[in-house]
């Protein structure tokens, strides 16, 4: 069974800067898609990027400025994941941010980690 988790949420000031990561079970190289989402709360979740296996990415609506999904490894064993690195925070982009991959027809979700953007 294929787990996904996703890492590095947290608070953060205004302005600031976060890096997320998400881990899977497997090589990151043997899904199709992976793919940020985020949900804030009363709300439906929403793309925010997704990356194929070519390294092709896509955007959601008014994410691609301040938002930009990677492949990298994890420093400490290599193990590769797919990051999303956020700039210039605001208060609006408080929200459980979901990883999510997709393998022979099938989608994996993370259980998310909660972003709050605060002073």
């Amino acid at each position: 069974h294929v787990q996904v988790v996703e890492s590095g949420g947290g608070l953060v000031q205004p302005g600031g800067s976060l890096t997320l990561s998400c881990l899977a079970s497997e090589n990151i190289s043997s899904f199709y898609t992976m793919a940020w989402y985020r949900q804030v709360a009363g709300e439906e979740r929403k793309l925010v990027a997704d990356i194929s296996r070519f390294g092709t990415t896509n955007y959601g609506p008014a994410m691609q400025d301040r938002f930009t999904i990677f492949k990298d490894n994890v420093k400490d064993n290599d193990q590769p994941t797919a990051s999303l690195r956020i700039n210039d925070l605001r208060p609006d982009d408080t929200a459980v941010y979901y990883c999510m991959a997709t393998k022979g027809g099938q989608t994996f979700w993370g259980p998310g980690t909660q972003v709050t953007v605060s002073s």
